[in-house]
This record gives C-alpha cells, sequence and structure tokens, in this order.
C-alpha cells in the first residue's frame, strides 16, 4: 500500500503480478482546461484508483497540435487576422517545425471579427520564419481560424513558392470539408451574416478556379481541403500534404505503440456528440481500444442528447456528476475524481 498527497491510503491494483495500466489520451475541454491539464488529471485520478498511468495529451490537429508536440520554443511577430501585429509562439526541433494556424490566424486573437478582411497571412509568416531558420518539415496545424480567404493570405507570404520546393510540408486537417463547401459551414462560425456567407461562398468558388489556373492543382473537390477556411486548399497549391489531424499526432507521438499492453485508455474532450467520432481524438482513441480490445473511459463536459456511445466506451459527463457551475469551475478536480471512482471501483 502507498499513501498519495492527500494523505489517503492507495491501494496498487495488480493484474498478473503488473501494476494495472492506464493510458491517459485526453484532448482539451476548450475553455477549461488544456489537454496536458486533463493528461495530469487523469494521472491523479488513477494513482488515487491504485493504477499506473503514462500520459499522451493529444490534439486532432486543430488547437492544441503544438501543445501536444511539446510547446513552443521559438516566437515570431506576424499579421493576425485583421493584419495587427501578434507574437506568435512555434516550435523548433532540428529540422522539423510545427505551427499552430490558430496562433497567427486565430478566431481568439480578436474580439470582433471581420469574416471578409480575415486574412491567413500570419500564417504564411509564420511557415517562411520556419524556412529561414532552417527547416526541412513543416507540420501545420489547422483549426480555430477567423479567416474564409482560401489561404490567399499565406499563399502571398509565401511567395516565390520555389523555395518550398525542397521543403515537406504537412497539413493536419481537423475536418474533411471540401474548399467549396467550407464557407457555408463554417464562416457563420467566424461572424459572417447570411448576405457574407455567400460572398465568401462566391470567392472560394473563383478562387479555386484561381488556384487551378495558376498552380494546376484542383483543391475545389479534395477532402479536408476546407479545413481552417480553405488554408489547407491554399496550402495544397504551396506542395503540401493534407493528413488527418489525429493519425498526425498519433504517429509522431507513437501512440498506437504506447497504447499497447494497456488495461484502459481514458480520453476527454469538453462536448461529446456524433462529430466526436468522425476524425476527433475520443472516436480514434475509441478505435484504438477497438482494435486492441482496451475498454475506453471518456471523461466529457458534457453529452449532447442524441449521441450514440459505442460498445467497449463508457462516457462520464462531469456537468451531469458534479453540476455546471463546479464542472467549469474546478474543472481538473472533477475529472481527478471522475477518474478515481471508476478505477477504484474496476476490476
Amino acid at each position: 500500500m502507498a499513501a498519495d498527497t492527500t494523505g489517503e491510503a492507495v491501494v496498487t491494483r495488480t493484474i498478473h503480478n503488473r501494476p494495472m495500466r492506464v493510458v491517459a489520451l485526453p484532448d482539451k475541454l476548450r475553455g477549461t482546461a488544456s489537454a496536458t491539464e486533463v493528461a495530469s488529471a487523469i494521472a491523479r485520478g488513477a494513482a488515487l484508483g491504485g493504477w499506473a498511468c503514462e500520459q499522451i495529451p493529444l490534439a486532432d490537429g486543430g488547437e492544441g497540435t503544438l501543445e501536444a508536440f511539446g510547446g513552443a520554443n521559438r516566437v515570431t511577430t506576424v499579421s493576425d487576422p485583421l493584419g495587427r501585429d501578434v507574437v506568435a509562439p512555434w516550435q523548433l526541433n532540428g529540422e522539423r517545425a510545427v505551427i499552430e494556424m490558430a496562433q497567427a490566424s486565430g478566431l481568439a486573437l480578436v474580439e470582433v471579427n471581420d469574416p471578409i478582411a480575415a486574412s491567413t497571412l500570419g500564417t504564411g509568416q509564420l511557415i517562411a520564419a520556419a524556412v529561414a531558420a532552417g527547416s526541412r518539415r513543416i507540420i501545420v496545424g489547422l483549426g480555430g481560424s477567423a479567416t474564409t480567404d482560401g489561404g490567399f493570405g499565406a499563399l502571398r507570404a509565401l511567395e516565390p513558392l520555389d523555395r518550398l520546393r525542397e521543403i515537406e510540408l504537412v497539413v493536419a486537417c481537423d475536418v474533411t470539408t471540401r474548399f467549396v463547401d467550407t464557407a457555408r459551414l463554417f464562416s457563420p462560425q467566424k461572424g459572417a451574416t447570411p448576405e457574407q456567407v455567400e460572398l465568401l461562398h462566391r470567392r472560394l468558388v473563383r478562387l479555386a478556379s484561381h488556384y487551378e489556373r495558376r498552380y494546376g492543382i484542383a483543391v475545389g473537390e479534395v477532402p479536408g481541403s476546407g479545413a481552417a477556411g480553405g488554408l489547407a486548399g491554399g496550402l495544397l497549391c504551396a506542395g503540401a500534404r493534407l493528413v488527418p489531424g489525429f493519425d498526425l499526432v498519433a504517429s509522431e507521438l507513437g501512440v498506437e505503440q504506447r497504447v499497447r499492453g494497456a488495461d484502459l485508455l481514458v480520453t476527454a474532450e469538453g462536448l461529446l456528440d456524433r462529430h466526436s467520432f468522425d476524425g476527433k481524438v475520443v472516436g480514434a482513441v475509441h478505435r484504438l481500444g477497438t482494435r486492441y480490445r482496451i475498454p475506453v473511459l471518456a471523461v466529457v463536459g458534457r453529452v449532447r442528447e442524441e449521441t450514440v456511445v459505442p460498445r467497449g466506451m463508457t462516457v462520464v459527463s462531469l456537468v451531469e456528476e458534479f453540476g455546471e457551475g463546479r464542472a467549469v469551475a474546478r474543472t481538473e478536480e472533477c475529472i481527478e475524481r471522475a477518474v478515481a471512482s471508476r478505477l477504484m471501483a474496476y476490476r
């Protein structure tokens, strides 16, 4: 028996003479806890339940991708979505750079967005800075954008594109939306009125034709090209390769190898709904659990009513269990307690 920091007795649970092992694979709970904070809370709960825990904070290619790779070690002053200076963090590790477009062109950077004027210029400037710093492989995480400019601003910052010829540009997409569909699907979330949505849609249709004529790339129908308001499609013209965000992050972090032999996977996100099982972290962790016959516990802020929970997954809603006020104000404590209570009872 061991003692935890609260003074409570902790029994180390074992199976076949080894500690029972949980792997924490959470996404962030937007607005309340980062993926790293959630992973730490899961680990504390696991310790109270007597389990060993490995922490692997994750992201689906959107916000939190930089953190999943270990955080920033560089900053560059670039243009924010509305043309003002912003200090954007990014990472350079040897010849690999990791950039999160939300740090340069994200909706969180503007108090009141102008969805027509919002530009990805700053993201292009970050990519250019990574090239200038000697990076040969650049990972760009998309998501949380203020923009629907089809990547036009980013391409302006990257001209001439010949300098990217020897660069591996990998774009982590968190959606599979096509370039020509992104305005109608996502620009209302960025402050666009119905009239502006149609204007942005027509602009993207024209831009797709322009890109095909100028760069020989038919971006309009490519799955994922609409990510970040079409930035993914724009970067295709710069020679980028589009990949599912979770798959990229998981591959880079060796997630598949690290979960083998685990007794339980614990994941997390803010809202569980049908989209959670379409390229998001929770759904991807469930697929891993299914593949290796490992049960999955999902700790989420709340669950949308119509959500169908798949076999092999147990879901805990923090709002349901602790009330909305406490779940929002003391998120990490609620996660720790929810995990501990399930793991203590686990047989």
